[in-house]
């Protein structure tokens, strides 16, 4: 197996584990990958870490001889599994946080990018250099690096092949912080800051931010007036609004 899925009080932690090819995302790391989503799509936990075992990589990207011939169709095939195996990140049930281990290239940064948030330690690299191998980004970078970055960064990563430091990183928003230490635990202290909150409320607000790329400001406002209306209709609403009236800490169910 190079998919380990752990937890860490009520965080699910998955770790890549192919040290070897510096933690590449072949086929097989794929399925295992889908299966640990679905795993953790079912549990309780509060908050799932994504990383990459070893401090040298989180993820280097797919792995490239498994890419030399094959046909067309096989190709697009693999394209669309690889979108929706990260794409199964958007639909769980909580938040996800990347922690950026080492280099994050390729089909790496698809995964990180895939995640809610996404920390780095100082030493870490980032980039889309499929453009280097005569290919572009087929598990959704050219989608989601312009929706973190803006269009213009986008734009020169992909088209350049450039490689960016986690200091640039962050000034250009593509991670939310730079952490030291170990950063599976500098992960779980990040989700910290948002876990004790009800997951329904968090669910709505992360659905409603991410719909706000694809329509028009007047079409999202009433996506956020739905939305808003969802959660005021749950227990956990009811728990947060007492407890303030009350002066004490609310206790969220989830419900």
């Amino acid at each position: 197996m190079s998919v380990h899925l752990t937890r860490q009080d009520e965080f699910a932690v998955i770790t890549l584990d192919r040290q070897e090819a510096l933690n590449a995302l072949s086929s097989a790391v794929l399925c295992e990958l889908a299966q640990a989503f679905d795993q953790v799509a079912g549990s309780d936990a509060r908050a799932l870490i994504v990383t990459g075992a070893g401090a040298k990589a989180f993820c280097a990207g797919a792995d490239i001889k498994e890419l030399t011939g094959r046909s067309l169709s096989e190709q697009r095939r693999d394209a669309a599994f690889g979108q929706a195996v990260l794409g199964r990140l958007d639909t769980l049930p909580m938040s996800s946080v990347a922690a950026i281990n080492g280099y994050a290239f390729g089909g790496g940064l698809e995964l990180a990018l895939a995640c809610t948030f996404r920390i780095a330690v100082p030493a870490a690299k980032m980039g889309l250099p499929e453009i280097k191998l005569g290919l572009i980004p087929g598990y959704g970078g050219t989608q989601r690096l312009p929706r973190a970055v803006g269009e213009a960064r986008a734009l020169e990563m992909i088209l350049c092949g450039r490689t960016v430091e986690a200091e640039e990183a962050l000034r250009i928003g593509l991670i939310h912080r730079i952490v030291d230490g170990d950063p599976i635990q500098a992960a779980i202290s990040f989700a910290r800051g948002f876990s004790g909150f009800g997951l329904p409320a968090l669910r709505l607000a992360r659905d409603a931010v991410k719909r706000a790329h694809d329509v028009p400001l007047h079409e999202g406002l009433k996506i956020e007036a739905d939305l808003n209306t969802l959660a005021f209709q749950t227990q956990d609403a009811v728990e947060g609004m007492s407890a303030f009236m009350e002066k004490r800490k609310p206790k969220f169910q989830d419900r």
